[in-house]
């Protein structure tokens, strides 16, 4: 039996009392006494409410005003917070702005920084820099002083503009203004926002400048600093300036963490130095921290593409050994790299297994399998599993139809790129431009979608939003 089979076979599988004397009643006047919630509960309810409003509005459709004034007596500044979270989430924005309005009419509303630098850093999430910078006037012209947290937010939604080049010169010209005001002076958050931004943007000049200026403040880099920066130039292939940052990390006595290992292995990986990614895991073993499933599943991954199948085979017995539960991320991995191994049946036996065991199989999983076998040629295997994906309970989503527009117009298969369209629009599913530059973008390559499965392994570890971190 083989190591996976071997290994996945372990988942199949009335009273008298004595007479008392009664005390006299004392009785009290006031209200009586109720036992106090702890914040846990009491978040817990605030949450509970809110997910009862989303529904209302995105399920039922319901109008927004009309939701939050049925509910009008329960809802407070911490309610709205969380809307503003969930309605982000989903794209809907404008009807943030809605919530903040009704907010203002409230009784109970006061102006602060707080509801500011949440609603910008929605905004900037989803890259309505002009409605980030509209909300900052209105700050101002409530009578609310900017302070530090408000202009890191500002910094952070200019750097999800599209511009990069242009958005770091924002963030640095904010950041120097700063440093000129009492109330906003940069904190560790400032300049954990700006040192992983110029590592993205591949500027180690920058970075190395930005470090200096730390060290020549009272603020201490903290491990979310080194763990930002490296990961950004880990992502990015820059191994020389990954290991520089790490250098720097011990000279100032900072431990690594387990998001620290993990992004070490993920990037020795990426770059298929195996003996530093090999020795990164032996020291994750020999320390306090312990491995996580994206340890392993990234391993699984890097070595699949670099064709070593016996290796990534060994890291799956050995997490199943240490008594890991492969989760669905995991199947993925292992589906992937029989696929870049020509192991096309093993990855095909995988699949059918889950299937088997009655496992609920993720749009993700599929996309894996589809990928599989368009990068090995076999477009027509690809169409048959997408033929039968509806039968098996698994909805193909956007990336599905992604990859498969991509790999049947590589391939000019005219005749099941009209089938595939047909397949969208019964889905619902219109291809716009924004489509095409996904499906077909020259920056995209076969490994992308197998990338998108280590990100997601490592979705716990998001650097995206280093201030929340603090």
């Amino acid at each position: 039996m083989s190591v996976l089979s071997s290994s996945f076979a372990k988942y199949r599988t009335s009273t008298n009392h004595p007479s008392l004397t009664i005390p006299p009643v004392r009785i009290l006047c006031g209200p009586v006494p109720t036992r106090r919630k702890n914040n846990t509960d009491q978040s817990e309810e605030r949450r509970e409410l809110v997910r009862l409003l989303t529904g209302k509005i995105t399920a039922e459709r319901e109008p927004l005003l009309k939701t939050l004034n049925k509910h009008v007596k329960h809802l407070r500044t911490e309610h709205c917070f969380l809307l503003f979270e969930e309605l982000g989430k989903q794209d809907s924005w404008l009807q943030c702005i809605e919530v903040f309005r009704w907010m203002q009419k409230q009784r109970w509303y006061i102006a602060d920084n707080g509801v500011y630098s949440k609603l910008i850093s929605v905004m900037g999430k989803k890259g309505q820099t002009r409605m980030a910078m509209w909300l900052f006037s209105e700050m101002r012209n409530s009578g609310c002083r900017p302070d530090t947290s408000v202009y890191n937010a500002l910094i952070t939604a200019h750097l999800h503009s599209r511009d990069k080049e242009k958005a770091l010169a924002k963030a640095l010209g904010y950041f120097d203004k700063m440093k000129g005001m009492e109330r906003c002076k940069p904190n560790i958050v400032t300049y954990n926002i700006l040192l992983r931004a110029f590592a993205q943007a591949r500027n180690s000049d920058q970075v190395n400048s930005l470090f200096r200026d730390l060290d020549e403040t009272v603020i201490s880099p903290d491990i979310y600093t080194f763990n930002g920066v490296m990961d950004a130039f880990g992502k990015n292939g820059m191994i020389r300036e990954m290991e520089s940052v790490l250098a720097r990390m011990k000279s100032h006595k900072c431990k690594p963490d387990l998001i620290t290992f993990n992004l070490l292995i993920d990037a020795y990986g990426k770059k298929q130095e195996f003996d530093k990614m090999e020795q990164v895991f032996k020291s994750l073993l020999r320390s306090k921290q312990k491995p996580t499933l994206p340890t392993f599943n990234s391993m699984i991954l890097n070595y699949g593409k670099a064709r070593l199948k016996e290796k990534a085979e060994n890291v799956f017995r050995k997490m199943t050994d240490m008594g890991y539960k492969p989760s669905f991320v995991t199947h993925e991995s292992l589906i992937y790299m029989y696929g870049y191994c020509d192991c096309i049946s093993k990855a095909r036996d995988l699949f059918e297994g889950l299937i088997e065991l009655k496992a609920q199989i993720k749009p993700s999983t599929l996309n894996a399998m589809l990928d599989v076998y368009c990068i090995n040629g076999l477009p027509l295997e690809a169409d048959s599993l997408l033929e039968r994906a509806i039968s098996l309970q698994v909805f193909p989503d956007a990336s599905t139809y992604k990859l498969l527009y991509r790999a049947y117009t590589k391939a000019n298969l005219k005749e099941l790129l009209d089938k595939l369209l047909k397949h969208m629009d019964r889905d619902g599913i219109i291809p716009n431009k924004k489509f095409f530059l996904d499906a077909l973008g020259s920056s995209r390559d076969n490994s992308k979608s197998a990338t998108t499965v280590v990100t997601h392994s490592n979705s716990s570890q998001n650097f995206a939003e280093p201030q929340l971190k603090n």
